[in-house]
């Protein structure tokens, strides 16, 4: 298993509220991982990706490099926490009350 492979299940089961043993080698890329995913910006939609400017941004504020393929792995599981939220945030929107609209014949129309 790759190591992008196995921090993307790892992340997926955080997600799931699982207890998880997470890989040494990618300790370090999950903290920076966390640490852009809680500076992340949202929009009326939902969550804005992580993006490449970001994580060099971080880097130099940080003083730290980031090897391409760490970046890639960092992006990837921003993917799994996208989907996880963009699904958390579908099933919520089922739990929403419906909202009747009137018709022009005077009757409600369900959206």
């Amino acid at each position: 298993m790759t190591l992008e492979k196995a921090l993307c299940t790892t992340l997926e089961s955080l997600l799931a509220g699982q207890q998880v043993r997470i890989p040494i080698a990618g300790q370090e890329i999950l903290d920076v991982f966390m640490l852009l995913s809680r500076s992340r910006s949202w929009h009326h939609h939902g969550p804005n990706p992580i993006s490449w400017e970001a994580i060099e941004a971080w880097a130099d504020d940080n003083r730290r490099l980031i090897p391409t393929h760490q970046a890639a792995i960092i992006m990837a599981m921003d993917g799994v926490w996208l989907h996880h939220t963009a699904r958390r945030m579908a099933e919520q929107a089922q739990d929403m009350p419906r909202i009747g609209l009137p018709c022009a014949s005077g009757s409600y129309r369900m959206h």
